[in-house]
């Protein structure tokens, strides 16, 4: 492997962790995320909340060649002009802030950008959309995240528009099986963003996507839980096209 592999920013979450005698807050991400990356030629780069960037982006921007937005707690509310339900119980507003404003970065240089459950989210917020805040208060049932806290028996069918991002990202249409722990997801849709896959139980959107950009992909399943799966290794793929302009090269 070489210095050219492309480098891939994943925002870390918050959260409070345990490892040897040490139980205090963390800046995180889950292995799954960097070893997917890695399996795919990319190198991960983690990325923590950082209130300078909501000034200044750039800096962490000039040293990726993509953005992933990974899984986690809920989105504040108040990002999208809502107060919080009963079920919106843990968010962190400075990982929020710094994902949005990256995310906004990001869109403006064409860069290529994979959100993932919580990260489609944010991608939908970041475009003036809205989010439903507790899944089974819609649908009627739970089957989106019937095992807290794994991905065993959590998976559905997602059906896949053909010819979309989603589709060739994926490599499979129009049926394509997916993990899946959420219980938010889309409510109105941001400007610009078009569904492309929707769940086989009830609908609700899975896929997002802008035709606007070369490649911005939101899925609300998670990819990087399923070795067989091809969608962060499609992300690598689009970054490797671009590691020439980190830092202001052209």
């Amino acid at each position: 492997m070489s210095d050219s592999r492309p480098v891939i920013g994943i925002v870390a979450a918050v959260e409070q962790a345990r490892f040897g005698a040490w139980d205090v807050p963390c800046a995180l991400v889950p292995t799954t995320y960097v070893e997917a990356v890695q399996r795919a030629g990319g190198i991960a780069l983690l990325v923590p909340p950082d209130p300078a960037l909501a000034e200044e982006p750039g800096p962490i921007l000039d040293r990726i060649d993509a953005l992933v937005l990974a899984g986690g707690s809920d989105v504040d509310p108040a990002s999208y002009g809502e107060a919080p339900g009963p079920e919106t119980i843990h968010t962190t507003p400075a990982r929020d802030d710094t994902e949005l404003v990256l995310l906004r970065g990001a869109l403006e240089r064409d860069m290529p950008v994979l959100a993932i459950c919580r990260g489609m989210q944010v991608l939908n917020v970041a475009l003036g959309g809205t989010l439903i805040q507790h899944v089974p208060e819609v649908v009627g049932h739970g089957e989106h995240r019937r095992n807290l806290g794994t991905f065993v028996d959590n998976d559905h069918l997602v059906m896949l528009e053909p010819g979309s991002l989603a589709a060739e990202a994926a490599g499979e249409a129009p049926e394509h099986r997916v993990l899946s722990h959420h219980h938010q997801a889309i409510g109105s849709l941001g400007e610009g963003l078009i569904v492309t896959g929707r769940s086989a139980l009830d609908d609700l959107p899975e896929a997002i996507e802008s035709p606007e950009h070369r490649y911005v992909l939101g899925v609300q399943w998670h990819p990087e839980a399923d070795p067989a799966s091809q969608v962060v290794a499609s992300l690598v793929q689009q970054a490797a096209h671009r590691p020439a302009t980190r830092l202001g090269v052209p």
